[in-house]
């Protein structure tokens, strides 16, 4: 209806956050949070579905329509374990409602997903980010469920809950004759424009009556004759819930467009309807309606968000406001001025006397930080020192336990009166109170339901969604006579069937476990120790001694824990330290590792000392570090720069060698310390920031200003500094203002070859030329200086030349260089021929799939002209003959991609642009809805029992194998795979892969193979002539298998038949032979994934597969692109000393991405314990990759500079508007 017109505008909400300099952990894989204060879930927005959430969450507070779902079981509506059996009827959409309405009630999560309810309902990721009217959404989701429930208990739970009927009359005034016509409905659509309210609306609909006089009179049946009449319409017959949908969004045909009215629209939270219904001896009890939802729109008519007022009927959620106020504000608030916040001796008085007895020093700090906000370090350290020592300094106030670890107020000051209390310290301070509960149980309560947020509201905040852009937009009322049982009341598991309240437990189980473990997660760290004995003072830092994993230890520490307890376990881990010990925040600079601050503070946690997770802790005494005294803090920061200097050559001149190197000061060092670093006397200094490598941006230093530290000028790490003596004469590299006086000048020229063929003195010239100069007069001053005949000028013209010498599309004369985009120093080639016209296109074109650059040929043609005519000429262009030849597309990888189908289609109207390539391929293509499909032949030789040794790894040669292969390529394929090519089969795209078989083996090469029947043969794709994907059921039309137009299947054979499950995955496992660098033949090995794809499963599975014990086996995947192999440890395993343990993960997702056809290397530890699962093969990949490096980076030079760098993306027009629909199967 809408289509995108209400396209997500607001940006989504982050509450994470990063400081510079620290390291975050992760949150990809933590549990989803648990429900908040309102005990409510949310639904989390798939990109674009707030319209979506805003019915859904509508619904579920319906009972009667829950609770009628919920009475549909599986014997009616099927299981969803048997959505992928074509015999099983399964009815996903109801299904999957109610999966998703139990999640809702029940899963302690603050936001559930509908990704599986918008997978049953067809749609895809675009329609998921597009956002549709929630208006057209009610009617579609009604009707795909009524569909979805044919033949069951349920057919009519959508017509006997919202079905409604509306009578419309026209009486005759002469013979009072009655024309009636019934219309039914499941929702009212009534005008906003004009109109007060909803009761206005109603009605002007439904009391109002239409008379037909003068001019417009009606037709009589009975009187058969114009007549005066009255025309009226009443609500025959109201549903058990209604459905009021507000036209909001208008158009204006004055100015041609969509408006939104935003005008103030009443609605009343008790409605009756007797007033607009035919009349009835029902009661007037019968027509009162309570509202119970309201949906809202905020924003334009092209742009907006949805969410809902909903009213909780049942009572499942907990309705209370919190506290606006935090802790710390109140318990601050009550004391008696703001200054007492500033004297730390009043406000930890204040805390002690509500305790009483002892405290232990850590909790007093936290009690400090609650209640001022604060902790001790930030708020007085500086002015009051440490905590303890603050306390020890006022003994007569506070008492220390004998290990000072405790403290507590003094008697003499806890027995003061209440007077002397009241002049000498401050109240004690109020504890906030719990959060107000609405104790009233006569009334649900309402919520705001905005995605994944539930907040509670009052009664009257529904008045402010009368008016503005953000207003009400659909109205739910449901009978004031419906009643909700005893039992149901704040009951979220009534009428929820035993299957899904089995399922949620688990479930919440599940997330309960995941939680402690992020829990202990997130609050441990990793800390690296660095030990101050096995470190040396080199160079203005500090640099290990030995290696950097002894001098470097790992601690996976509790933040939540003090600094004391760190000390104590820094102390139980270096059982060899002696005396004190100091623990400094240090850090890893390009110049090695500085220390900044120490840390102190024991009762303080890391959290409240702000340790971030893999800080460096550096462990000394304080003072020195190898007998060498230590400088720490920011503003000795040592600064790594660059120097560059002159340096006398053989001839004894200044200016032939300029030589750069790197030196470490400390940043509060002066600058005339470089001279005395490089053994000179004095000179000139010139500065230039980091990361800068033009010769343009040097600063002269003045001879005044050498005495200030390098800080005070701004240099950073990577700074350069350039040194020159008092008086360079001629050969310095730069003046005393800083101006290089090496520059090469500009170039001002273009370069153009001879390519007409032609003898001529030169082969290219050099021409002047500016970014205003015509191309034209290049082009004839270059005949000119080429000694080339005159009439050339009617016939040649100027193409550029990239890097490969390949000849680019021909510049039009009339251009300047600057709108012909070129620079100076280009290359340009003078060829024979005219450029192409405005209406003509200059394309290259090569023949057969095997691209070289520089073989193209290139024609020129109208841009009218059809592909069969532009085939032609380049079939006569290129001596081709036949007419079993087509068009494609050359792709971004120099391949034939897509190719031009409709032969009679112009080059204009397919969007083709001088200097496009085509290729020419042979072969006809097939009709539509037709694949013509290249059938290949895959024989693993590992099959035969045949092994590779090394030494046949090193004699295998390019043509036997890729030095790369795709992601996705089975690793033995990538090995010691053969491919054979058996024909071509022609079949259409509704056929099934079983099917596909059939005809391969019809093909006459294959008739010597010797296959039995199609049952033993498995089908792959072919990618960059390899086997890629399995294509796992013979059943499946090879339309869904999205195989495109350019697909090639390989068949491999089977020893037996094959049926794998969904839920299966095929691997290719070699067992490692011991004391060489190779592997037995491959083996294939199915997977059950059911269980999960962990590494414990996979580990249990080769092991039972090679009769091993699970614990002395090592197993890897082998990467063919990179010729490397991924471990796959034992996820349930420690992994080192005091490292934090790993949590399970799906080796389907990152790193490994497990799929079919992966090869899987085995290790016996048994009979060896090396850890290297490379081959000799892989050493020679890899140098294969190592001198193919160095082409590749050309390549992409190439089409970088080939690219349109100066085209700018036009603006993102807005979509169009597209249909909304609910993909529903047939149940009839």
């Amino acid at each position: 209806m809408f289509g995108d017109l209400f396209e997500e505008d607001f940006p989504s909400e982050s509450n994470g956050h990063s400081d510079k300099g620290k390291t975050l952990k992760t949150k990809a894989l933590e549990p989803p949070a648990p429900r908040e204060f309102t005990k409510l879930s949310g639904i989390r927005n798939q990109g674009g579905t707030c319209y979506l959430n805003s019915l859904l969450q509508t619904l579920l507070f319906t009972p009667e329509f829950r609770e009628a779902l919920f009475s549909l079981g599986p014997e009616e509506l099927g299981s969803l374990e048997d959505r992928d059996n074509p015999d099983a009827q399964v009815r996903i959409i109801p299904l999957q409602l109610q999966r998703l309405f139990a999640q809702l009630l029940l899963l302690d999560q603050q936001a559930a997903s509908t990704e599986d309810l918008t997978d049953s309902f067809g749609w895809t990721s675009n329609e998921e980010m597009r956002q549709h009217d929630v208006q057209e959404l009610n009617r579609i989701l009604f009707s795909a469920l009524e569909t979805s429930l044919v033949g069951t208990s349920g057919h009519d739970l959508i017509n006997r809950l919202y079905h409604g009927i509306i009578v419309n009359q026209i009486v005759c005034k002469d013979c009072k004759n009655i024309s009636e016509k019934q219309e039914d409905f499941l929702d009212l659509t009534v005008t906003v424009k004009n109109l007060s309210g909803l009761e206005d609306a109603l009605w002007n609909m439904y009391v109002e009556e239409e008379v037909f006089d003068c001019d417009n009179l009606y037709h009589c049946g009975t009187c058969d004759r114009l007549v005066q009449a009255v025309k009226s319409a009443k609500l025959r017959k109201l549903p058990p819930f209604l459905t009021v949908s507000l036209l909001r969004f208008n158009f204006d045909f004055v100015k041609c467009e969509r408006y939104k009215e935003t005008s103030c629209y009443t609605f009343p939270l008790r409605i009756d309807l007797k007033p607009f219904c035919e009349q009835s001896e029902l009661d007037d009890s019968e027509y009162m309606y309570d509202l119970f939802s309201v949906i809202i729109h905020k924003g334009g008519c092209y742009g907006g968000h949805y969410h809902v007022y909903i009213k909780d009927v049942d009572h499942l959620g907990k309705w209370h406001f919190q506290e606006k106020e935090s802790k710390a504000d109140e318990n601050v608030k009550d004391l008696p001025n703001g200054t007492e916040i500033d004297d730390p001796l009043r406000i930890l008085q204040a805390i002690l006397s509500q305790e009483g007895n002892l405290i232990p020093l850590d909790q007093l700090g936290q009690k400090l930080l609650k209640t001022t906000g604060l902790s001790w370090n930030k708020k007085y350290r500086k002015e009051h020192g440490p905590l303890q020592k603050f306390l020890q300094l006022h003994s007569e106030m506070f008492v220390l336990s004998s290990d000072e670890h405790m403290v507590s107020l003094s008697k003499s000051w806890s027995r003061q009166p209440k007077s002397d209390h009241r002049r000498n310290e401050p109240p004690p301070l109020k504890t906030s109170e719990s959060p107000v509960l609405n104790d009233s149980t006569s009334c649900p309560h309402w919520f705001d339901i905005n995605d994944s947020r539930v907040q509670p509201i009052e009664e009257k905040d529904i008045e402010q969604q009368f008016q503005g852009k953000e207003s009400a937009y659909m109205l739910f009322y449901r009978k004031s006579q419906l009643q909700r049982p005893p039992e149901a009341r704040a009951n979220p598991r009534y009428k929820v069937p035993c299957h899904l309240l089995s399922e949620m437990d688990a479930a919440n189980i599940k997330l309960q476990t995941e939680r402690a473990e992020c829990d202990s997660a997130n609050n441990h760290v990793e800390l690296h120790l660095h030990l101050g004995p096995r470190y040396r003072l080199f160079n203005g830092a500090l640099h290990p001694a030995i290696s950097q994993t002894e001098s470097m230890w790992n601690l996976t520490f509790d933040k939540r824990q003090t600094l004391g307890t760190l000390r104590q376990s820094v102390f139980q881990l270096l059982e060899f330290w002696e005396g004190d010990m100091v623990l400094s925040v240090a850090k890893l600079l390009p110049a090695g590792l500085h220390i900044y601050q120490k840390l102190d503070g024991d009762e303080l946690t890391l959290c409240e000392m702000e340790i971030a997770d893999g800080e460096d802790i550096f462990v000394w005494n304080g003072v020195e570090v190898g007998g060498v005294p230590v400088q720490t803090g920011i503003d000795c920061e040592p600064l790594l720069l660059n120097i560059l200097h002159l340096t006398a050559s053989s001839e004894g001149e200044m200016r032939q060698r300029l030589v750069e190197s790197a030196h470490v000061f400390p940043s509060n060092a002066e600058m005339g310390t470089v001279f005395a670093a490089l053994a000179l006397p004095a000179g000139v200094l010139f500065t230039r920031g980091a990361g800068s490598t033009s010769t343009e941006g040097w600063t002269a230093v003045p001879t005044e200003h050498l005495r200030r530290t390098f800080r005070e000028h701004g240099l950073t790490n990577g700074s350069s500094l350039l040194v020159q003596d008092l008086d360079g004469g001629p050969y310095s590299l730069l003046t005393k203002r800083g101006e290089w006086n090496m520059a090469a000048e500009e170039t001002s020229w273009l370069q153009v070859t001879n390519l007409c063929q032609l003898d001529s003195d030169e082969k290219q010239v050099q021409i002047p030329a500016t970014a205003d100069t015509v191309v034209l007069d290049i082009r004839i001053k270059a005949i000119e200086e080429l000694k080339l005949m005159k009439e050339l000028a009617e016939n040649t013209c100027l193409r550029p030349l990239d890097r490969n010498g390949k000849l680019l599309s021909p510049v039009p004369d009339s251009y300047t260089l600057k709108e012909a985009e070129l620079k100076m120093g280009s290359s340009l080639g003078l060829c024979l021929g005219k450029a192409p016209s405005s209406t003509q296109l200059l394309l290259f074109f090569t023949t057969g799939s095997d691209f070289q650059p520089g073989t193209e040929m290139a024609i020129t043609v109208e841009e009218t002209a059809s592909v069969r005519d532009c085939l032609k000429m380049m079939l006569e262009k290129s001596g081709l003959s036949g007419d079993a030849w087509h068009l494609r597309r050359m792709d971004w990888c120099f391949e034939a991609g897509e190719a031009l189908c409709d032969e009679d289609a112009t080059l204009k109207e397919l969007k083709l642009c001088s200097g496009d390539t085509l290729v020419v391929v042979e072969g006809t293509l097939p009709p539509p809805g037709f694949l013509k499909v290249p059938i290949w032949w895959y024989q693993c030789e590992a099959s035969s029992g045949h092994h590779m040794s090394p030494q046949d790894q090193m004699d295998c040669q390019d043509g036997a194998w890729e030095a790369a292969s795709p992601r996705g390529v089975p690793d033995r394929v990538h090995v010691d795979a053969a491919l054979r090519l058996l024909g071509d089969v022609e079949i259409s795209e509704d056929a099934t892969v079983l099917e596909l078989k059939s005809q391969a083996m019809n093909l006459p090469s294959f008739s010597e193979l010797g296959v039995a029947s199609p049952a033993f043969l498995r089908a792959w794709t072919v990618e960059s002539r390899r086997p890629g994907r399995l294509l796992r059921s013979s059943q499946q039309p090879l339309r869904e298998c999205r195989l495109g137009r350019r697909a090639e299947i390989c068949l491999e054979p089977l020893q037996k038949e094959e049926n794998l499950g969904p839920q299966e995955l095929l691997l290719r496992t070699q067992l490692h032979l011991p004391g060489k660098r190779a592997y037995s033949p491959a083996r294939d090995m199915v997977w059950d994934t059911t269980r999960g794809s962990t590494s414990a499963s996979l580990r249990q599975t080769v092991a039972d597969f090679y009769s091993l014990p699970v614990d002395k086996i090592e197993i890897a995947k082998h990467l063919p692109e990179k010729f490397e192999w991924i471990p796959v440890s034992s996820w349930n395993q420690q992994i080192a000393k005091r490292k934090k343990k790993k949590r399970q993960d799906n080796l389907q997702g990152a790193p490994y991405y497990l799929k079919d056809g992966d090869t899987i290397g085995v290790k016996n530890l048994l009979v060896e314990d090396d850890e290297d699962f490379s081959t000799v093969r892989d050493d020679i990949g890899k140098a294969r990759q190592r001198q193919l490096a160095q082409g590749k980076k050309s390549q992409e030079v190439q089409h970088a500079q080939s690219s349109d760098l100066f085209s700018e993306s036009p603006a993102r027009p807005r979509g169009p508007e597209a249909s909304l629909s609910i993909h529903v199967g047939s149940f009839r």
